[in-house]
């Protein structure tokens, strides 16, 4: 009889978790680019609870790549508000001004494509290319690098370049052949929900028989990371 690895395990019982857990985001009923891009946009730095009224509006407003590049930049501000980081609405459209100019309107579907335009970074690149175009691309926003740096045991700090290139090379680990989109929203809703990082649920973990921090211990580090958390 053969034992299931650390790897095998996590996938398996995140995939089974997420199943039953998974949370209810206006986002995830959908795989239109545009609207995903925009969802990303907004969850940069900013609370999930905040974001979900706040995308519905923008959206009613600009529905389409082609509305939104033809927005006022000053409306813009004003339905954007207040959500913070204001120059996020006007790099949004300057993306979709370039996806007019550069794409016939629609928002490219590779890496090179979504990183040449302003604002994108590797994360959101991956949140597009795994949520929009069920690509099997890694992700790793706070969350992610959080669940990890905990179940795989890295040591020292998350932001660390050499922990930061560890971290993504796991996040592309852990995908299982075409179910990048399961997995990486069930890394988001577990470290949002029990490997959080004030109080994590170890006691109720399903990772916990082969999590290699089990159990957590909160120590100085997490908490400055908690505060400079990206989203929840």
């Amino acid at each position: 009889m053969t034992h299931a690895t650390p790897l095998l395990t996590f996938q398996r019982r995140l995939l089974a978790w997420y199943r039953l857990h998974q949370r209810d985001l206006p986002w995830r009923r959908t795989r239109d680019p545009y609207r995903i891009l925009v969802s990303e946009v907004m969850l940069q730095q900013t609370q999930v609870d905040r974001v979900v009224p706040k995308y519905r509006e923008f959206l009613r407003r600009y529905p389409t790549v082609d509305a939104l590049a033809s927005a006022n930049p000053r409306e813009l501000r004003r339905i954007w508000y207040p959500l913070g980081y204001n120059v996020r609405p006007l790099r949004l459209r300057r993306i979709a001004q370039r996806a007019l100019r550069d794409y016939q309107g629609s928002i490219p579907d590779s890496y090179d494509g979504l990183l040449a335009m302003d604002g994108i970074g590797r994360y959101t690149a991956g949140a597009v290319l795994s949520f929009a175009f069920k690509k099997d691309a890694p992700i790793v926003d706070t969350n992610v690098a959080r669940l990890l740096s905990r179940y795989f045991g890295l040591r020292g700090h998350p932001r660390t370049g050499l922990n930061q290139r560890r971290l993504w090379r796991l996040a592309a680990a852990v995908i299982p052949q075409g179910k990048g989109y399961l997995i990486n929203q069930a890394m988001m809703d577990f470290g949002a929900t029990v490997c959080t990082a004030r109080s994590p649920r170890c006691p109720a973990c399903v990772l916990r028989t082969t999590c290699k921090s089990f159990p957590v211990s909160i120590d100085a580090t997490t908490k400055t990371s908690a505060r400079r958390g990206r989203r929840h």
